[in-house]
């Protein structure tokens, strides 16, 4: 029986399969019935219907308690696709999400632009208070993986470029695999088989590599706006393994905050690293 980290690899290798032939077609007589094009579309449905199923029955024989640790940032920022409103908090449990949350900061001098309908189409990153804000270390950790070579793009905070984000870039992204879709992210080992995840970070911020260890509180990289997102935020969750293809979300609480719920605002304060924890490399 196909591992679920196999599954996952042919999925996607049927939906390339079929893309390539369709493209394929259009310039060149398929040796095979029209209809036969449509086997491995076909297969990869079935096929992604069936990882859901197996991922929703993992889920369900999990019962973890929300493990507490510290917030990733500091300063003023509100909730986004929380898990406090509904789980899976992004509509799937797809790479470790299902426990994951979205933040944005939130700036009284230098407010988020707001969503456009039609114009300006996008937005520098820079408009967005997020951008550059510092993300730390949630609890003393190991690195096991971290990545920044991926560019930061423009937002796509505007109904066309939304719409662009939902039909095409997203399913593209999601065929090349989970790192194009967290985009710049890095994994800690928290112990206990607890992961936490950070992604969409900016490109070339990181202060850490794999094999480090951290402290609460320490500078690990920059908020960015990579991979599958609409704007600059962090993308923060923990999970049961360091492969996002095969993890599981676990539930989590920040200490002093909690779980924000979708549009609440919260501040969150620097954590203060024990006295005899030093980071190392």
């Amino acid at each position: 029986m196909l591992s679920h980290k196999s599954m996952t690899v042919l999925h996607r290798a049927l939906w390339l399969l079929f893309i390539v032939q369709a493209l394929a077609s259009v310039a060149v007589e398929p040796p095979y019935p029209y209809w036969a094009g449509w086997l491995p579309a076909i297969a990869a449905v079935g096929l992604g219907l069936a990882i859901s199923a197996t991922a929703r029955r993992r889920v369900a024989t999990e019962h973890r308690a929300a493990v507490e640790v510290g917030p990733p940032v500091t300063g003023h920022w509100s909730a986004l696709n929380s898990p406090a409103d509904r789980t899976p908090s992004h509509g799937t449990h797809r790479f470790g999400q299902t426990y994951a949350i979205d933040i944005v900061e939130e700036d009284e001098k230098r407010p988020r632009p707001s969503f456009a309908w039609l114009w300006p189409l996008v937005r520098d990153n820079r408009d967005f208070p997020a951008f550059d804000a510092p993300l730390l270390a949630v609890a003393d950790a190991t690195v096991v993986h971290a990545e920044d070579g991926q560019r930061d793009h423009l937002s796509r905070n505007s109904l066309p470029a939304l719409l662009y984000l939902i039909l095409i870039e997203s399913s593209v992204r999601a065929l090349a695999g989970a790192r194009r879709v967290t985009g710049n992210h890095l994994v800690l080992d928290l112990g206990d088989g607890t992961y936490a995840m950070y992604a969409h970070l900016r490109r070339g911020s990181l202060a850490v590599r794999a094999g480090d260890r951290v402290v609460a509180g320490q500078e690990l990289a920059r908020c960015g706006n990579s991979g599958n997102s609409t704007e600059p935020h962090v993308h923060f969750q923990l999970m049961d393994g360091p492969d996002l293809d095969t993890a599981l979300g676990v539930p989590f609480t920040w200490t002093g905050i909690g779980v924000p719920a979708n549009g609440a605002t919260f501040a969150a304060a620097a954590a203060a690293p024990a006295a005899d924890s030093q980071p190392s490399a």
